[in-house]
C-alpha cells in the first residue's frame, strides 16, 4: 500500500472542505430549508418593515483582460418608497346651445359645426331656409366681392365639396344662404340699397350690349356697301357735302352730297 505525501493529503482536505461548503449551499436553497427559515423569521419581518427587492447587474473587471457581469440583489424598505400618485381626472364642462328656431338646448349640430350657427339637427331646412349657396352665385346674387367673404370680420364659413358637374374643375365654397344675405345687408346698408345697385348694372350692362350690337351691325353695313361698289366705272367726281346729321340712336352722323345721291356715314372721336 503506498503511503500519500504532504501536499496529497493537503489537496483531499481542502476538496472535503469544499465539497462541505457546497453541500450546505444546496440545503439552504432547498424549499423545505426556505420555509423553515421563512417559519424562524415570521416573528422578525412582522416587526421589520417590509422590503422591496430589486435585481440589477453590474460589470465587474477580472484582471484578464474581460468583464464580469454579476447580478446585484437592493432590498428597500417599502416605507421608503415613492408612493405612488393618483392624479385627480376633472370634469370636462359641457356648453350647451340654444336653437334659434326651437329654443332647445343641443351640444352639437351640422350647422353649427359648419357655420356656427346655433341650429339643431331637428330644425335644419336644407332645402329651403337653411339653403346653401355657391360663392360665385352670391357674388353674382347680392353683388359682393372676395373680400366680403374673407377679409370683413368675422369672416364667412363655408365648406368644401368637389364640383359635381366636373371632377377635373376646382372644388366649390358652399356658404349658408341666410349668413350671405346678412353679409349683404351689412356691404350695402339695406335691401333697398341693394335692389338700386342691382337695377342700375342690369341697365348699365344692356347699354354695354346694345352699343357693341350696333358697332358690328355698322361694320356689316359698310361691307356691304363697299362690296356693292362697282369699280368699272368711270371715276367718281369729288363730293360736295352739305351740313350734317346726327343720329342718337346710332351714335354716328351723316351727311350728303349735293351733287349726287350719296350719302356718307360716320362717327366722331
Amino acid at each position: 500500500m503506498s503511503t500519500l505525501s504532504e501536499a496529497e493529503l493537503a489537496r483531499i482536505a481542502r476538496n472535503r472542505e469544499r465539497a462541505r461548503n457546497i453541500r450546505s449551499s444546496k440545503l439552504c436553497n432547498h424549499p423545505y430549508a426556505r420555509q423553515q427559515a421563512n417559519e424562524s423569521g415570521e416573528q422578525s419581518k412582522k416587526e421589520a418593515p417590509t422590503k422591496s427587492v430589486t435585481r440589477t447587474t453590474k460589470l465587474i473587471d477580472s484582471g484578464g483582460g474581460f468583464l464580469i457581469e454579476k447580478e446585484v440583489v437592493n432590498e428597500t424598505p417599502e416605507c421608503l418608497e415613492k408612493p405612488e400618485v393618483v392624479e385627480e381626472v376633472l370634469p370636462i364642462p359641457v356648453q350647451y346651445e340654444s336653437c334659434l328656431e326651437c329654443n332647445d338646448q343641443f351640444i352639437e349640430s351640422y350647422l353649427l359645426k359648419n357655420f356656427e350657427y346655433s341650429v339643431c339637427d331637428k330644425c335644419r331646412d336644407p332645402d329651403e331656409k337653411h339653403s346653401l349657396i355657391t360663392r360665385t352665385e352670391a357674388k353674382n346674387e347680392y353683388l359682393l366681392k372676395d373680400c366680403d367673404f374673407d377679409k370683413r370680420e368675422p369672416p364667412l364659413k363655408c365648406i368644401v365639396r368637389k364640383n359635381p358637374h366636373n371632377v377635373r374643375w376646382g372644388e366649390m365654397k358652399l356658404y349658408l344662404h341666410l349668413l350671405v344675405e346678412k353679409r349683404a345687408l351689412e356691404v350695402w346698408g339695406s335691401e333697398d340699397r341693394l335692389m338700386e345697385e342691382r337695377e342700375l348694372r342690369d341697365e348699365k350692362r344692356e347699354k354695354t350690349k346694345l352699343k357693341k350690337y350696333n358697332k358690328n351691325m355698322k361694320q356689316l353695313r359698310m361691307e356691304m356697301r363697299s362690296s356693292l361698289y362697282d369699280r368699272t366705272t368711270k371715276a367718281p367726281h369729288t363730293h360736295e357735302y352739305g351740313e350734317e346729321t346726327y343720329h342718337e340712336d346710332e351714335d354716328n352722323y351723316t351727311h350728303a352730297c349735293t351733287i349726287c345721291d350719296f350719302v356718307e356715314t360716320y362717327e366722331k372721336m
